[in-house]
């Protein structure tokens, strides 16, 4: 599903990643942990698109990212990949049902078709009684949950995750890391994970270890 080739990023004269080669399987779930300043966001940030490495080449669903334009680019961003943040990002002034079919509707789909799918994502993840809510009125773990449907609507072929639990009490985070696998046996969805949670990341198929922008131990 994901596989990286000698992929450095620098900074002016900073160097933050020192050459990844990285191979992530259709279906994992993988966690990539490391102190502050391992370089495991930005690594995150470039397999998700949303940043360019320096050097090197990133492949996903076979697809070779550094061919793309910048429009193919963004219809790639948008039908291929979900993200989910620490802070939920979800748009104060739409309600929860509003915030989680927003990207379909970017994709193009009709909007009954978009409320449908949304609709089936947030039962799905137990918030049917709260679709009218807005942010404002959810608790932290529902707002995190409203994200998750968001980042699923579009049916992401690999959903990544950049400390997720990292802003929710501890039943909260609980319920999260959870969610995960069960969204992985529901939708067979790749998840990779930038976590500081090691219990999280240890749940993980998989730990990949980082410091100081290489990878030691995966």
């Amino acid at each position: 599903m994901i596989q990286c080739k000698q992929i450095r990023k620098s900074y002016g004269d900073l160097e933050v990643l020192k050459g990844i080669d990285l191979s992530i399987d259709a279906g994992e779930v993988v966690s990539i942990v490391g102190a502050s300043g391992a370089g495991k966001t930005t690594l995150l940030q470039i397999l998700g698109t949303l940043d360019k490495p320096s050097s090197g080449e990133v492949y996903i669903d076979n697809i070779d990212l550094q061919s793309l334009s910048g429009k193919q680019l963004s219809r790639f961003r948008n039908t291929k990949i979900g993200f989910v943040f620490q802070f939920h990002q979800l748009l104060p002034e739409f309600n929860a049902l509003e915030n989680a079919m927003l990207p379909a509707l970017i994709n193009g789909r009709s909007k009954p078709e978009a409320e449908a799918s949304a609709k089936k994502l947030l039962s799905f993840l137990s918030l049917d009684h709260r679709l009218e809510h807005k942010p404002s009125e959810l608790s932290g773990g529902e707002k995190q949950r409203v994200a998750v449907a968001r980042a699923l609507i579009n049916k992401p072929a690999v959903v990544f995750a950049d400390e997720p639990s990292g802003n929710l009490d501890s039943h909260s985070q609980e319920e999260l890391q959870k969610l995960f696998f069960e969204l992985r046996e529901a939708f067979n969805q790749t998840f990779v994970i930038v976590t500081h949670d090691y219990h999280l990341a240890k749940m993980c198929d998989r730990m990949i270890e980082m410091k100081d922008g290489v990878i030691y131990n995966t």
